[in-house]
């Protein structure tokens, strides 16, 4: 890489940075190419991007930013999972992933000015993702109506299973 790639790489992964709602930073040693391929394609499934950085540019790209106390953490082979979407749903595919192969290990994440550990991660991993949510907020709010229509609905259906009984026990 000669000097203006290198720049331009740096500019890449600032804007990179900014953009994201969350970015995990993971080590990747010991995952062979196929793995990465399908932890790479199981991201993507989840609008989430990964790439293996180089440690140096990493750390220029964050200098200056609210992301600089990640620094310490750009050592070795480190693979960067940004996502500007839903930050569980990234999270929950790379730890899925990972509970099988041990690797990727996460070592820091960093989401709403926050830096976060492996269990925060974990923790957050474990939280339904904004679909799910959705869903639920969905149900909640249509609860009250369906209840409604049904306490309506029961009112002529009481009134007509009354008018049969007294029917009933007039023919009888």
């Amino acid at each position: 890489m000669n000097r203006e790639e290198k720049k331009n790489a740096v500019q890449d992964l600032k804007e990179r940075f900014q953009k994201a709602s969350i970015t995990i930073l993971a080590d990747y040693k010991g995952l062979k190419v196929n793995e990465m391929n399908e932890l790479r394609q199981k991201l993507l499934k989840t609008s989430a991007k990964l790439q293996v950085v180089k440690n140096t540019l990493a750390r220029l790209a964050i200098e200056g930013t609210e992301m600089k106390p990640l620094q310490e953490h750009f050592k070795g082979t480190i693979a960067v999972v940004t996502s500007e979407g839903d930050p569980v749903s990234p999270t929950k595919a790379l730890i899925d992933f990972g509970k099988d192969r041990e690797v990727p290990a996460v070592k820091a994440g960093f989401m709403s000015g926050e830096i976060m550990d492996h269990a925060k991660v974990e923790a957050l991993s474990k939280l339904p993702s904004r679909e799910e949510m959705l869903a639920k907020l969905l149900g909640s709010m249509q609860a009250p109506a369906q209840n409604m229509v049904n306490v309506f609905a029961a009112i002529p259906r009481q009134l007509v299973t009354v008018l049969a009984a007294i029917r009933d026990q007039k023919q009888a």
